[in-house]
Formats: structure tokens, C-alpha cells, sequence
């Protein structure tokens, strides 16, 4: 249920309606936009809502909202979001695009790579600190010592960084370090992590789970907001199919859908969904034309040598001559890079 108060309700309302929902012992979640001021209301038995507020001063409506996802959904928040982060802007006119190795190997593999996606126009550096793998025999990652090296990249390239939180105990260790907290496919469903995530106010990157619907996405980001955290961007990296030529099967038609549904940003990643190198740069196009508000790929200074995940990764070369075709195709559809 939302409560829409008045264009023009003065502080003293909202607060006094807030006041008044809390005394039924529920949750309120306000949202202020430019135009007016939507509450969101959780909790049990929010009929007594309807019946002793509504008139109240500074309320125009008090709608239930009918689809399961409350506070992701367009009905609560008709407004797109867009999350401000040191002057790059996820989910407004530019499109942002993340870009750096699958995984922090080495300093030297991490400042290559930092310095030529800064140089050809990437805004965020991405690298994995703790990576989940399949085999538990694989690499897993450098821990807080590839966090360290990430805090150094951004000291030197002003790169913002997302890396990926895989344990609800180590939310805190990366909120030192990084600038946004990604959350994998893997762990979409992981309801005590999104929890965390949530209650840590830290701008966090969802990813669609490989067998998830976008319903189930979207109860997904509903974990983190009813936190608090209302600074969520989606992420599109493919699903499973009958398909097994490519890695997953990239969903390009979840972007306008999601965003149709929800006013949270939406960004694709092309490299995980398909495993293969040379899909990437069409389907980053393809994202960008379908309104993706950014796309997420990975780059390394020399592929065939990852400790992971090389057969999907950029070169150096490849991220330069890909941003130059983003960069013409962006204004077709209305943005900027």
C-alpha cells in the first residue's frame, strides 16, 4: 500500500502521517520525488490505514499496490531512480559503463587494465575479491588483499568500484573498499546476504540469477529496499535455455521489460552471458539500443593467461575499438557516453 500525499504537503504532514502509520505498528518507507511525496506502507492489517486516514491533511490517495514487488515496482515510484555516485550517474541520460578482469590477479594485471578502460571511457573498474567457482579447486580470488589493490586503482584512475560480496559476513569488509557491492547471480536468491546488503545502505548491483524470472528478479531487489536501500541496479547476464552453444542466453529483452516495470537502473552483461569474447561487443550494442542504462564487461591485459573466465574477456585492444561504436551508437537512442 502507498499513501500519496498532496503536490505541495508541507514536511509537517509527511511526518505527521508517518507518525500515525507507525502507531498501527507499521513500516514506513517514504519517497520523495520532485513532484510529490509517495509512503510506502509494510506490515500486516494495513486496512486501518484506509479507514482513519484517509482525508487526512496533505493526503490525495491511499492505493493499494497489486503487484508483489512493492517498493521495485513503477507503481510506488513512477519516477526513474538514478543513483549519484562522485558525478557518474547510473539510470540517467548517460550510459555507464563498467569495465576491468574477471578477477584481481596481480597489481601489475589490475592497473594495466584500470588505465586503458579509464583512458577509452569506462567510468566504474570492476574485479572480483572473492570469486565463487563451480570446482572448489579453482581460483577463488585474492580476498581483501585484491580490495586493496581495486582502493588503489581508483586512487590513481578515479574509477568508482564494484566487486562482488559473496558472504553476509564480509558486507561490511567490502563496504571499506568498494563504491558499489555486487551481488552474483549466484547469490540473487542468497535472502540472507540481499539482507545485509540492505541494512548496509551501500549502493548495490543485483544479478539476475540463470533460472530466475524477472518476477522473481525483482522480489529479489525487494530484499535490499525493504532494507532501506533503496540505491539498486539490476543486472541482465543471461539465463538458462535449451541453448548450449553460448554460455547462458542472453535475456536482451528483459531490459525494456524490467524497465517498464520497475524504475530501478537496468545494465547488461554480455560477457557472462555468453562466455565467448566476440559476442560481446554486439551484444553491449545491442543493450545500449534496447535502453540499458550501461553495460558491465569484463577486459584483461592478456586473456589467454586468466585465472579465470578468459575465454569471455575483452583485450585491451578490443574494450578501446568496442567504446568507439558505443560512442555512436548511444546518441541514436538518446544518450550520451
Amino acid at each position: 500500500m502507498i499513501i500519496v500525499m498532496r503536490t505541495g504537503a508541507t514536511r509537517d504532514q509527511i511526518d505527521n502521517v508517518i507518525d500515525k502509520v507507525h502507531s498501527f505498528g507499521l513500516r514506513t518507507h517514504p519517497i520523495f520525488g520532485v513532484q510529490k511525496t509517495v509512503i510506502g506502507i509494510v506490515g500486516d492489517n494495513k486496512t486501518q490505514v484506509v479507514e482513519k486516514m484517509r482525508g487526512w491533511p496533505g493526503i490525495e490517495d491511499i492505493i493499494p499496490i497489486l503487484q508483489p514487488y512493492k517498493f521495485a515496482g513503477r507503481e510506488a515510484h513512477p519516477e526513474n531512480t538514478v543513483i549519484e555516485l562522485d558525478g557518474v550517474r547510473i539510470g540517467g541520460d548517460e550510459v555507464v559503463v563498467m569495465a576491468g578482469p574477471c578477477a584481481v590477479e596481480s597489481e601489475e594485471q589490475l592497473m594495466t587494465a584500470a588505465r586503458r578502460v579509464r583512458a577509452a571511457g569506462a567510468r566504474i573498474l570492476r574485479g572480483g575479491a572473492f570469486k565463487p567457482r563451480t570446482s572448489p579447486y579453482s581460483f577463488q580470488g585474492l580476498g581483501e588483499d585484491a580490495l586493496k589493490l581495486l582502493a588503489a586503482a581508483r586512487e590513481e584512475t578515479g574509477l568508482l568500484v564494484v566487486t562482488e560480496v559473496t558472504d553476509p559476513r564480509n558486507v561490511e569488509l567490502v563496504c571499506r573498499y568498494a563504491d558499489i557491492l555486487q551481488v552474483g547471480a549466484r547469490n540473487m536468491g542468497n535472502f540472507v546476504l540481499l539482507t545485509e546488503v540492505g541494512r548496509s545502505g551501500h549502493p548495490a548491483m543485483l544479478k539476475r540469477g540463470p533460472s530466475s524470472t524477472v518476477k522473481d528478479f525483482l522480489l529479489a531487489a525487494e530484499y535490499v529496499i525493504i532494507e532501506g536501500n533503496r540505491d539498486v541496479i539490476l543486472c541482465e547476464r543471461g539465463i538458462t535455455t535449451f541453448e548450449t552453444y553460448t554460455r547462458n542466453t542472453l535475456d536482451i529483452s528483459a531490459v525494456p521489460v524490467i524497465k517498464g516495470l520497475s524504475h530501478l537502473p537496468v545494465i547488461v552483461d554480455p560477457s557472462h552471458a555468453t562466455g565467448r569474447s566476440y559476442l560481446v561487443e554486439p551484444l553491449s550494442l545491442a543493450a545500449i539500443a534496447a535502453g540499458a542504462d550501461g553495460i558491465i564487461v569484463e577486459v584483461h591485459p592478456d586473456p589467454d593467461a586468466a585465472l579465470c573466465d578468459g575465454p569471455q574477456a575483452l583485450t585491451l585492444d578490443g574494450f578501446d575499438s568496442m567504446m568507439a561504436k558505443l560512442k555512436a551508437i548511444a546518441p541514436i537512442v538518446g544518450r550520451t557516453l
